[in-house]
């Protein structure tokens, strides 16, 4: 028997009643008016007017919005790759542009928040006393962040690998909590930020496993044989067959890591900013003060919502990288 989640239901409530409300004074309209806000626009030009366009707000630009205007980004910073076969300029471009500006302001804001906190809190240790207010809230995070989730899953002797997992933790929930502030914009939801950090994440783990394993040790990693296997020809013919089905599946088995952890956060990040606008975009969609009331609150509740899952997705992305280096580790 199927059940019904509660969450959902007070969600299709909302709409219901919303679109149930805006009935009467749909009937009190003319005919036309009924038909221009109920059905699909008579031309394109009129479809235009009524669309959100989602892409904009989550896609990446050369333009920073504030709420004092537009600030555009250069975008002549490219470096010549001479041509192509087909005559064609080829170049690097290493132009500024939205989400780049706001991983340097996540990584600023950190900085500006710990490094003060740690000096205050060095300070009360060392006058005897027990950090307080924002500079002890901070510790305490990071305490916690490190107790709870890097030492655990990294192992015995794990305390070198927590200051890199505890930077990837605030440097994307800054990433992911600046994309929620008016005229922002998500980093996060770009898959070119989430895969450089997977493959930076990806890095630690196999640089890891080497210096844990030694060289041959961790070239047992990718070429596996199970131990137990007999001896002699029908071993050694028995081992070739291991190898040629093993070997791919342990190289799959460590790219599928890290491509793991960038479409995971990408997509948690990018599907909640969507909902949001698609749910705004039905008052525009229908423009009836009714519609906009109901989509507002629906809209409020997936802002609240997101708020958690900035937190989660940057736990989850920094439990997992600390799973995956304790793992490799614990092959010695």
């Amino acid at each position: 028997m199927m059940r019904l989640n509660p969450s959902v239901a007070v969600a299709g409530l909302l709409v219901a009643g919303s679109l149930a409300l805006s009935i009467p004074a749909l009937a009190q309209e003319p005919a036309h008016e009924v038909g221009r806000e109920a059905v699909a626009p008579e031309n394109q030009e009129q479809a235009r007017s009524n669309e959100v366009d989602i892409n904009h707000h989550i896609g990446d630009a050369s333009e920073v919005e504030t709420p004092f205007g537009v600030i555009h980004l250069p975008t002549n910073w490219k470096v010549s790759l001479g041509k192509d076969a087909h005559g064609e300029p080829r170049y690097l471009d290493l132009s500024p542009t939205r989400h780049l500006v706001y991983m340097v302001l996540a990584a600023v804001l950190v900085a500006l928040i710990f490094i003060p906190s740690a000096r205050a809190v060095r300070q009360q240790q060392a006058r005897g006393r027990p950090p307080k207010g924002f500079s002890g809230a901070m510790e305490a995070t990071a305490l916690w962040v490190r107790q709870e989730v890097v030492l655990p899953n990294v192992g015995a002797h794990g305390e070198g690998y927590a200051p890199f997992l505890l930077t990837v933790f605030f440097f994307i929930l800054a990433m992911n909590l600046l994309g929620l502030l008016p005229w922002g914009a998500t980093a996060t939801s770009n898959i070119a930020v989430t895969a450089a950090m997977a493959i930076m994440a990806f890095v630690v783990i196999e640089v890891t496993g080497m210096r844990s394993l030694g060289f041959k040790g961790y070239m047992k990693t990718i070429f596996y044989l199970p131990p137990g296997l007999p001896g002699g020809p029908g071993g050694a013919v028995l081992k070739v067959v291991l190898l040629l089905v093993m070997t791919p599946i342990e190289i799959i088995g460590k790219l599928a890591k890290p491509f793991a952890l960038a479409v995971r956060l990408f997509a948690n990040m990018t599907s909640g900013h969507v909902l949001v606008l698609a749910l705004l975009g039905l008052t525009f969609l229908f423009q009836s003060y009714y519609v906009g009331i109901g989509a507002s609150l629906l809209a409020t509740g997936v802002m609240l919502l997101e708020v958690f899952v900035a937190f989660l997705q940057a736990f989850v992305f920094t439990l997992l990288t600390a799973v995956f280096i304790g793992l490799l580790r614990a092959e010695h």
